[in-house]
């Protein structure tokens, strides 16, 4: 048998991918838009945080309103022998009343201002959790995309190493080869299988906890991603740092429970003054005609005003050192999550700035070398320059940066979504826009 049909079937195989490619999958590609939008629709969290903000607006109008009134009947200075006998004693009497609880002026206003920054602070709150729903769809979504592309060369890469493994086989059965090849043609083989089972499980988890965001079935199939180019950055990290201070839904919500505080300082100085009581009462009686006395049984009414004496200042006090720690609380809060978002900011745009030059990197340089590099040793192959395991390295090294390729682009899509939820808004929308 001649030596070049061996030569040119490796050739074929190891520089030509394109021939070994897998069977493409049937599923629909998945539109990240559409994933997003289902998510925040269905997701049951998202649902129970919105729930949770309704119901403390609800308590807003609560918070400011009167205390029912109290209506009032007795009968009063009766016999006791003859409680229904009224025309005996002149101080005998029907009477019906009526009062009402005032609070001292200024704690209904104040406490509904508390009930209604609280209320907002769960507002943004549901505001903030819908923004990490969509982080973590976007993550997610990114995270399937690599894996489906690494696995896609996965299989190139296999239908390559199985012709190689029977073209190792066969020249060394016809005395033109090693058996060393042989070996390693089959370990190579049998780490990308190993690699592919690990994908392939990554995969169905990935799938998973994307179905559990969007709230369906965990085996619900889903397609692979649509191909993107990386977008840029139109924002400088003061702008970014500017936007998040005055778009980030979790800033909005401490900043409303600081002013919470304040309300509630203010509202626990209030405690130091007296309620107020109200009350009318008409006094039906019945004329008197008796040996001890005569009277015309004339109505009459009574007024009054009652409230109470604070004087356990002991209670008040710690009441108002709660209020003020409080307050404390949230600003010292606001301030952590500040600095927090300031350092996620630059750190996220160095990773962005990493990954953005290793893509042009892979692009511009390794790839088109590792590929230049197969070339060479396919063609030192075939005048025995070099061996069969530094061809069969270049082919795999050639593999290795592929994969590394689609991690990095992921990467710095996963990035972008992290800067997004951090700063509140889309990070490469032109400036002029946040201005308007």
């Amino acid at each position: 048998m001649k030596k070049v049909p061996v030569f040119a079937l490796l050739i074929v195989l190891l520089l030509s991918p394109a021939l070994a490619t897998s069977e493409e999958k049937t599923l629909q590609p998945e539109n990240l838009g559409t994933l997003i939008a289902t998510a925040v629709t269905n997701n049951p969290e998202l649902k129970a945080s919105e729930s949770r903000w309704q119901m403390f607006s609800s308590k807003v109008k609560q918070a400011s309103a009167l205390e029912d009134p109290v209506v009032m009947f007795k009968m009063q200075n009766v016999p006791a022998r003859q409680p229904f006998v009224f025309n005996r004693d002149t101080q005998s009497a029907k009477v019906i009343g009526i009062s009402q609880q005032l609070p001292f002026w200024g704690k209904r206003a104040l406490r509904k201002e508390v009930a209604l920054h609280e209320a907002e602070s769960y507002k943004w709150a549901f505001e903030e959790r819908k923004l990490e729903l969509t982080r973590m769809v976007k993550e997610n979504y990114y995270q399937l995309w690599a894996v489906d592309k690494v696995l896609d060369i996965i299989d190139k890469n296999l239908k390559i190493l199985t012709d190689v493994v029977a073209v190792t086989e066969l020249k060394y059965s016809i005395g033109q080869g090693i058996q060393q090849d042989v070996f390693k043609a089959g370990l190579e083989k049998s780490k990308m299988v190993e690699m592919q089972i690990t994908l392939q499980q990554q995969r169905k988890s990935l799938e998973a906890n994307l179905n559990y965001l969007l709230y369906r079935p965990g085996n619900t199939p889903i397609g692979a991603g649509a191909d993107f180019t990386l977008p840029r950055l139109a924002l400088s990290l003061e702008q970014l740092n500017a936007i998040a201070l005055e778009k980030r839904p979790q800033l909005k919500s401490l900043v409303s429970l600081v002013k919470k505080g304040e309300a509630s300082y203010h509202l626990a100085q209030k405690e130091f003054y007296p309620d107020f009581n109200i009350s009318m009462e008409y006094m039906f009686r019945d004329p008197v005609s008796t040996a001890m006395a005569i009277d015309p049984g004339n109505n009459m009414i009574s007024l009054g005003i009652t409230f109470n004496l604070p004087f356990n200042q002991a209670k008040r006090q710690e009441l108002l050192a709660e209020s003020a720690f409080e307050r404390v609380m949230a600003n010292e809060e606001l301030n952590a999550l500040k600095n927090s978002i300031s350092y996620s900011i630059t750190e996220t745009i160095a990773q962005l700035e990493r990954r953005r030059k290793l893509v042009e990197l892979y692009k511009g340089g390794i790839i088109p070398q590792a590929e230049r590099s197969l070339e060479s040793a396919l063609i030192s192959y075939r005048v025995n320059k070099v061996d069969f395991l530094t061809l069969l390295d270049s082919r795999m090294n050639f593999f290795t940066y592929e994969r590394e390729l689609y991690e990095s682009q992921a990467e710095y899509m996963i990035k972008l979504a992290q800067l997004e939820a951090a700063i509140g808004t889309d990070p490469t929308t032109e400036p002029e826009s946040f201005l308007k």
